[in-house]
């Protein structure tokens, strides 16, 4: 039996999924507000107030806390010569295998958080589906890149 995958990504990831956290519990939080005005305005029942609060403090503790925290210590990857394993989940963990002759191409992204933090993330096309690595240190996003592009192509030349 194989054992997991060795690499971890960035710690900073970690804080990059609590930031997102702490922008969808904003949105909610808004949402939040606008029913606990419906329910002063149009006098709906007043437990509405008690599930809008619930709701939002459930979402802050969940999705700034404890499910970044979980994701970012599952979530594996390695890249072999032959294969790329990649490892992730939240409740059930996933773990795929991906040939170096299925590779097709190989992208970095940064999108203006990921940016801020110096981080990147990999895809991974394939004729069926794209694989992403997410926040890599953007100097071992761009040697992993270059690295899985290189073992694509000596892997398409041995076919």
């Amino acid at each position: 039996m194989r054992t997991e995958p060795m690499h971890k990504i960035s710690r900073k990831g970690l804080t990059v999924w609590r930031l997102y956290g702490v922008l969808q519990t904003l949105l909610l939080l808004i949402v939040a507000a606008v029913a606990c005005y419906g329910t002063y305005y149009f006098e709906w029942p007043s437990f509405i107030y008690f599930i809008a609060v619930a709701v939002v403090i459930l979402s802050a503790v969940l999705s700034t806390y404890l499910f970044p925290k979980i994701r970012w210590e599952r979530w594996r990857y390695e890249v072999r010569d032959n294969e790329i394993e990649v490892q992730h989940g939240l409740f059930v963990v996933k773990r795929t295998l991906i040939p170096m002759v299925r590779v097709q191409h190989v992208d970095t992204t940064q999108g203006p958080i990921l940016k801020k933090y110096g981080l990147g993330n990999i895809s991974i096309s394939t004729a069926a589906t794209v694989h992403t690595i997410p926040a890599l240190v953007m100097d071992e996003a761009d040697g992993l890149r270059a690295r899985i592009s290189e073992l694509a192509r000596v892997a398409e030349d041995d076919v």
